[in-house]
C-alpha cells in the first residue's frame, strides 16, 4: 500500500480500486483533535470532543470528494451483522447508532467506513457489479468470519462473481504485539478455523495472533483469489507516529478508519 495525500489527509491507498471507487486507510495526522487523540481521530466512541471528531470526519470526506452527511459509520459491537444499503437514501444519520460491524452498498457517493485502533479493517470492491463493503474484524469478528459474510453479501445480494471481488486488509495490530489467551483460541477452534496457521505459542496459555493472516485465509476460503487480496504491512501498535492503538495506549486513544466509496453522485 502506498501513502497518498488528498488535501491535508495522509492515507494508505490499497491497490483494490483500479477504477470506480476511492478507498484507503487513514493515519492519525492532520486533524484537529488534541492529545491523546491527536490529531485525526475519527472515532465517536472516545472521550474526544464530538466537535473535533465531526471536524475530522468532514475534513476526510471533503478531501476525497464526499461531504459529512454522506460519510457513514455504524455502532460497532464486535459482531458480524451487516448494514446493506441497496437503494438511494438521502438521510443516513439514522444508521449511525445501528449496532453492526460492516456496511455493504451499491450506492455511489456514500463514503462507508469502519473505525479501528487495533482491529483489522477490511475493504471489498467488485468493480464489475459496482459494489463495495467495509468490515470491522477484531478477534471476535474474525472468529465469526465476518470476512466471508461480506463476500457472501456481495454474491448473494448483488450478483457479484467471486473472481471479480478485490479485498484489502488495512493496518491492524500485528502478531508481534497481539498476545491472546485460551478463550480466543477456543473461539477460533470452535468456529473451525485453522488456529495454528495464524497463531504462535508464546508460553503456557498465551499465543501471538496474526489477524491479517487469519482474515486473508478466511477470504481465500470464501473464494476470493489470492492475487486479489492485499494485506497491510503496518502494525499499528509498533507505529505510534502513524496510528492509534488501543492496547498500546491503554484504551485512551483515537480511531483511524478504513473507508471506501463508489464514485458518482447518488
Amino acid at each position: 500500500m502506498e501513502m497518498q495525500k488528498a488535501g491535508k489527509i495522509q492515507y494508505l491507498k490499497p491497490r483494490l480500486t483500479a477504477g470506480g471507487a476511492v478507498a484507503g486507510f487513514t493515519t492519525r495526522h492532520e486533524g484537529v483533535s488534541r492529545p491523546p487523540y491527536n490529531s485525526l481521530n475519527l472515532g465517536s466512541n472516545t472521550l474526544d470532543s464530538s466537535h473535533n471528531v465531526e471536524g475530522n470526519r468532514s475534513l476526510l470526506a471533503r478531501s476525497l470528494g464526499a461531504t459529512l452527511d454522506r460519510f457513514l459509520t455504524v455502532s460497532q459491537v464486535h459482531g458480524t451483522d451487516l448494514l446493506v444499503i441497496d437503494a438511494p437514501n438521502p438521510e443516513l444519520s439514522h444508521f449511525l447508532k445501528l449496532e453492526c460491524d460492516g456496511i455493504v452498498t451499491n450506492q455511489p457517493g456514500i463514503m462507508i467506513a469502519v473505525c479501528v485502533a487495533d482491529c483489522a479493517p477490511i475493504l471489498l470492491h467488485d468493480p464489475v457489479q459496482k459494489v463495495v463493503a467495509a468490515l470491522h474484524a477484531g478477534w471476535q469478528g474474525t472468529a465469526g468470519n465476518i470476512a466471508a459474510k461480506g463476500v457472501e453479501a456481495l454474491v448473494n445480494l448483488f450478483g457479484c462473481a467471486k473472481k471479480d471481488i478485490r479485498a484489502a486488509i488495512g493496518p491492524h495490530i500485528g502478531a508481534c504485539c497481539y498476545e491472546v489467551d485460551a478463550p480466543v483460541r477456543d473461539a477460533f477452534k470452535q468456529a473451525g478455523m485453522a488456529w495454528d496457521l495464524c497463531a504462535t505459542a508464546q508460553g503456557e496459555g498465551k499465543w501471538m495472533l496474526d489477524l491479517g493472516k487469519a482474515n486473508r485465509q478466511l477470504l481465500l476460503d470464501a473464494g476470493v483469489a489470492a492475487d486479489q487480496i492485499q494485506v497491510g504491512e503496518h502494525c499499528v501498535s509498533c507505529n505510534q507516529e502513524l496510528f492509534f492503538s488501543y492496547r498500546r495506549d491503554e484504551g485512551d486513544t483515537g480511531r483511524q478508519v478504513g473507508f471506501i466509496m463508489l464514485e458518482g453522485e447518488q
